[in-house]
């Protein structure tokens, strides 16, 4: 089985999707005719109805944010 390269989306094509699925086109629809990861998928929906934003920064809680700047401190 080949690995499969990893590809990036922009913020427009993954609200395109979100948005799809919002007005009613089947999950499993949009995966197969897109090509994209249930997972990945999944948190896209996610990052929008929470933040409305996809970067992963907009995306952490206020823990993962504490934790990552003691670390940077420790280091």
């Amino acid at each position: 089985m080949r690995k499969r390269e990893r590809r990036s989306f922009t913020d427009e094509f993954k609200q395109q999707m979100v948005q799809l699925y919002e007005n009613g086109k089947p999950r499993a629809d949009i995966l197969k005719e897109y090509d994209l990861g249930a997972s990945a998928f999944d948190r896209w929906v996610k990052q929008s109805k929470t933040t409305g934003s996809f970067k992963e920064k907009d995306n952490r809680t206020a823990e993962q944010t504490e934790l990552m700047e003691l670390r940077k401190e420790n280091q």
